[in-house]
């Protein structure tokens, strides 16, 4: 089925992130993934090439075109090449709205024009250990002192470009007697004393991502470095989940289909019992059942772009689109790899890499059983 979301400036827009794929993260991807980390370098390459900010306004460097269809653009474009590891998506899908709906104009002369260069990493610090998706159960907490700053303490885990983060912004709790309204934002910078980053998490799959342990010690957080509202720490997650969900619901459709096509190319060459493993009617069985529910769940997930770059995308439709979308993509690779056969099973196989890489898409940015949560609660109100 043809997709019709796309535009002409999309579709040069893709081959722009395509060519830079190629020339600037394939080539080295498999370094990096010994390394635990992509370089610096790529990062800044991808600003001059204008793949960071695209919605950020010209004025501090970026792409001035809050469409996020450019997002999805360049997150398929990675994915079709198995980039796992490039943090750019965590930049411009979920940092992004952050800083752009909560900087004051100070700020994002600060912090925007390194956004879009590539000089400044980006990461957000909600998770900690013990508390998982349960947000209201954050203990990193931050107490203001006279003068106005803020002293902040606590861990977070899980998060991602995380050793080499420039910029964190950081949930923790101001008032411990204000409930929901007791959560604030803290953007922590690199250098700040008390900061520190723990141990490189050493991960099944996207091991080219570096994800970290995060401590903070009696850090003191200046007063202009709140973002938001004190107090609405928590309000402000909930406005910009749901484009972090749908970002995990257009790379989990994306990589469905990578898989699907790695097997259908795969089924024509492989031989078994003297003729082509795509031959056997398992065999068109199972891939015909895999090639509708991708084409269904691609249907959904571009509806919800559409739905969402016209400002109209709820959250229980992100719940949706994400869980759907990532529990696809599971069923989906894992019997791509099954019609591999032991071959499947070698990681010098991109639909190996695929199965290990694909894996987290259920579990972060909310765990698919707390999208059904969400689902639920929006049905009976």
């Amino acid at each position: 089925m043809q997709r019709d979301i796309f535009e002409a400036e999309h579709d040069a827009f893709r081959d722009l992130a395509r060519t830079f794929i190629a020339n600037e993260v394939t080539p080295h991807h498999d370094q990096w993934e010994r390394d635990g980390q992509v370089s610096r370098e790529v990062w800044q390459a991808a600003g001059k090439a204008g793949l960071l900010g695209m919605d950020v306004p010209e004025e501090y460097g970026g792409g001035g075109v809050p469409d996020f269809r450019y997002n999805a653009v360049l997150l398929e474009e990675l994915t079709r090449a198995g980039a796992s590891g490039i943090g750019f998506p965590l930049q411009n899908d979920v940092v992004a709205p952050y800083l752009l709906r909560l900087c004051t104009d100070e700020q994002k002369q600060r912090w925007l024009p390194g956004f879009c260069s590539g000089e400044t990493i980006t990461a957000i610090a909600m998770t900690e250990p013990g508390t998982g998706s349960d947000l209201q159960g954050i203990r990193t907490s931050a107490r203001q002192e006279p003068g106005g700053d803020w002293i902040l303490n606590g861990s977070k885990t899980f998060i991602t470009n995380g050793i080499m983060a420039d910029l964190v912004i950081v949930v923790a709790k101001t008032d411990p007697d204000a409930g929901s309204r007791g959560f604030s934002l803290l953007v922590v910078e690199r250098g700040m004393p008390g900061f520190e980053r723990g141990r490189r998490l050493e991960k099944v799959g996207m091991k080219a991502q570096d994800t970290a342990e995060l401590s903070f010690t009696d850090v003191r957080v200046p007063a202009a470095n709140v973002l938001g509202e004190v107090g609405g720490g928590l309000i402000h997650l909930m406005q910009n989940l749901a484009q972090e969900r749908l970002s995990i619901a257009v790379g989990s459709a994306a990589g469905a289909a990578r898989a699907l096509e790695l097997t259908v190319a795969y089924t024509k060459e492989r031989a078994a019992f003297g003729r082509p493993v795509a031959t056997f009617q398992n065999t068109r069985f199972e891939l015909a059942e895999m090639d509708t529910e991708v084409s269904v769940t691609q249907a959904f997930v571009d509806r919800c772009i559409t739905e969402h770059v016209a400002g109209a995308l709820s959250v229980p439709d992100a719940a949706k689109a994400k869980w759907w979308a990532s529990d696809v993509q599971k069923r989906v690779v894992d019997r791509c790899v099954q019609l591999h056969g032991g071959y499947g099973y070698m990681l010098e196989y991109p639909i190996a890499k695929a199965f290990v890489d694909s894996r987290v898409q259920a579990i972060y940015g909310g765990t698919n059983e707390i999208m059904k949560e969400i689902i639920g609660r929006s049905l009976l109100g």
